[in-house]
């Protein structure tokens, strides 16, 4: 490690109170960045993007004065940041609220047109792009931060292409994963392969709709399959009784849902670099997936995973049959899973970030 540090700032889009793939990236580039001796700020704004409606303006002003007061703007809950990492919370991603420093790292599209105006006392200008943010519309600003003069760190190789096709280039830096807080307690051989766990979300991208159809698939020709849901949003309405819900488990208890296990179901339309199916595969997890960018990074179809075309329940359903018809075969393709994810340690994570931050 090179001994000179750097006072680097991460500019995030919202408050850190619900547990999210994005942000928890960040924070744990803030603990390991810090713990190698570096100052790092994450700041987080009340009111994120320009030209607001007034009515989200109010709520955004209420909320600042409640957090401000509570302090609920921090990820405190779900996830433990280094005392040494300054949390901060503003009003706005205006210039002034944000520190000098030798680094600004914007973390979404938004973000990234505020740091774009910032001047050269706030650091270098950098952008950590984790997905292709257009699902709540839009495209054309969200693809006009990506030729900004800002230097691209992308989290995956299709996220990489896709820069490269707006004629820009890119860092690509693969997530690290955190070996401490997940891994295999419960060997494959000792799981019931008719346990399933899934990740449940609201926004449509995440294709829960399509997993809870391939389940009811499934469970027609397994009437013992249980499965497993958790997530941040409430339960969704009308769940049977043979599948139970965990809102915002904690990390300790999330771990021992994984254990439990057999099979791990990532139906998701599109994702970044999607945390949930390889935290599963840490545990020893066997992974049935969709065949997209986000998952590809550590998703080898027959050898650390079963993909299919995403938006179609009924290849999800074949390859979960599949598994647990075939318990050699999942045993197999769990221990290959979990083997392959190894390589992804926030060690070499940080040790190339630190390089990018650096070059010039």
């Amino acid at each position: 490690m090179i001994n000179d540090t750097l006072k680097i700032t991460f500019v995030l889009p919202f408050a850190g109170t619900n547990p999210c793939g994005g942000p928890k990236v960040v924070y744990e580039y803030a603990n390991h960045l810090s713990k190698r001796g570096h100052s790092v700020t994450v700041v987080h704004p009340a009111l994120c993007g320009t030209h607001k409606p007034w009515v989200k303006r109010a709520k955004a002003a209420i909320r600042y004065v409640q957090r401000s007061i509570d302090g609920s703007y921090r990820p405190d809950k779900w996830f433990q940041v280094d005392p040494k990492v300054r949390l901060t919370w503003v009003w706005s991603l205006a210039e002034r609220y944000i520190p000098d420093a030798d680094a600004v790292i914007a973390t979404w599209w938004e973000t990234a047109e505020y740091v774009n105006s910032y001047s050269k006392e706030k650091g270098r200008l950098f952008y950590l792009i984790q997905g292709l943010e257009t699902w709540e519309g839009h495209e054309k600003r969200v693809y006009a931060t990506w030729k900004m003069p800002l230097k691209k760190i992308v989290i995956a190789k299709w996220l990489m292409d896709i820069v490269g096709g707006v004629g820009e280039s890119s860092v690509l830096i693969p997530n690290g994963l955190d070996f401490h807080r997940f891994g295999m307690d419960v060997p494959p051989t000792d799981r019931n392969s008719s346990e399933i766990m899934m990740l449940f979300h609201n926004y449509n991208l995440k294709g829960s709709t399509d997993g809870l159809e391939a389940l009811s698939i499934v469970k027609q020709q397994v009437p013992e399959l249980r499965a497993t849901l958790f997530g941040t949003p409430p339960a969704p309405p009308h769940l049977p009784d043979w599948i139970e819900y965990h809102r915002k488990p904690p990390q300790t208890k999330l771990r021992e849902l994984y254990n439990q296990a057999a099979i791990f179901l990532a139906p998701s339309w599109s994702e970044g670099w999607g945390l949930p199916p390889a935290e599963a595969m840490m545990c020893g997890a066997a992974l049935v997936a969709t065949d997209i960018g986000g998952h590809r990074e550590y998703a080898i179809h027959e050898k650390t995973a079963l993909l299919s075309p995403p938006k179609n329940a009924n290849g999800l359903a074949e390859n979960i049959l599949r598994l647990i018809q075939d318990q050699d075969f999942r045993i197999k393709l769990a221990r290959q899973g979990n083997a392959h994810i190894q390589q992804f340690t926030w060690d070499r994570a940080v040790n190339r970030f630190e390089v990018a931050l650096r070059e010039r």
